[in-house]
């Protein structure tokens, strides 16, 4: 039986790390959510984290294996917020028991896995959305609505960055292969995803791409660790982004258009401040705050489409998951960063006739 709207859903969280606090920040704040339980493979850090987050009603309950918080009637969707590489696996279980699943960004390491688990929720008629947060931002909320009603004109490019330095370290989730590490499936996601999500609210859907142009550095664990990439579309739309583990960057999103421009300022995948440029005008200044810390759109999101039934977000839909793991799929290739997830070693390039070049 899935939630009602008036029902409060109790989520699990599957990986208690740094992002799963977050989340857990919300599902204990929000009215329509509480914390049900966590699971995590160290009993200790799993216990600490579900006392981080004791509530008036006690601890959520805490399981060291995946089966048994999936069997916990208390739970009625799934968080999984473990490193890229063990996403796939969590994400099957879970359909499988029939628990909608929210899942962290990118939702797998490549996009054969990822059709394989969209195809897999449809079949079984149970929800499932990769968690890229920054669609249900208030801020971006906006930007929608400028693109929407043609504030700049026709749109003629995109530019984006995001870059950070952490401490070099091989075993890290950064950058260990083993864990699907590297920049692009933990940033350069943010500004494929938002290029696409862009695009379809300026033109109605996101053009197929005509060419790409790929350069890069790849880390001592043959991971990549900096990226600079232009995505051309059909009707020559440009989108230009770098994002990397080894240095800084203005980490704006600038959408260009024939009469003015939008900027979204500084940390744009968790914009709280937004700025339109229309001629030699005066710009318009937006800002916003979240009600919790900003988890709570995609969360409510969620919440709404398993009420409704909906195996699938209309704002983030299965579609655009797949569309973004293959352009990545691509980078990644041209960069030669081997992908021990892929199980066909035949990487398809969205140049040639393939499915990528069909969706939008």
């Amino acid at each position: 039986m899935r939630p009602s709207a008036s029902r409060v859903v109790g989520w699990g969280i599957v990986g208690p790390g740094k992002i799963a606090h977050r989340f857990a920040e919300v599902a204990t704040k929000h009215p329509g959510a509480r914390l049900a339980a966590v699971q995590g493979r160290d009993a200790a850090r799993a216990q600490a984290f579900a006392d981080a987050w004791r509530v008036d009603g006690g601890a959520p309950a805490v399981h060291t294996d995946l089966d048994a918080l999936l069997r916990d009637p208390g739970v009625d969707a799934v968080y999984v917020a473990t490193p890229h590489a063990f996403h796939a696996d969590a994400v099957r279980r879970a359909l499988e028991a029939g628990k909608p699943v929210l899942c962290e960004k990118s939702l797998t390491p490549n996009a054969a896995l990822t059709r394989e688990l969209c195809a897999l929720s449809q079949a079984r008629g149970v929800f499932l959305m990769e968690a890229v947060w920054t669609r249900f931002l208030p801020a971006w909320t906006q930007v929608g609505a400028w693109l929407a009603a043609g504030a700049i004109g026709a749109v003629r490019g995109i530019q984006s960055s995001f870059c950070f330095d952490p401490p070099y370290d091989a075993g890290s989730r950064l950058f260990d292969p083993a864990q699907a590490g590297g920049a692009m499936l933990d940033l350069g996601v943010y500004n494929l995803s938002m290029t696409q999500w862009v695009l379809q609210r300026a033109l109605g859907t996101c053009p197929p791409l005509a060419r790409m142009d790929v350069d890069g550095t790849l880390a001592p664990t043959g991971v990549e660790q900096r990226v600079a990439a232009t995505l051309v579309f059909e009707g020559g739309i440009a989108s230009q982004f770098q994002c990397g583990l080894d240095g800084r960057a203005p980490n704006t999103l600038q959408v260009l258009g024939e009469r003015g421009h939008i900027v979204v300022c500084a940390r744009f995948w968790e914009a709280t401040r937004v700025e339109l440029y229309v001629g030699d005008a005066p710009p318009v200044v937006v800002e916003t705050r979240a009600t919790i810390n900003g988890f709570e759109g995609e969360v409510e999101e969620a919440m709404r489409c398993i009420a409704e039934g909906r195996v699938e977000s209309a704002t983030m839909p299965h579609a655009d998951s797949i569309v973004v793991a293959g352009w990545m799929d691509t980078i990644r290739a041209r960069l030669g960063v081997p992908d021990p997830f892929q199980p066909d070693p035949f990487q398809p390039d969205p140049f040639k006739p393939d499915p990528f070049r069909a969706a939008g």
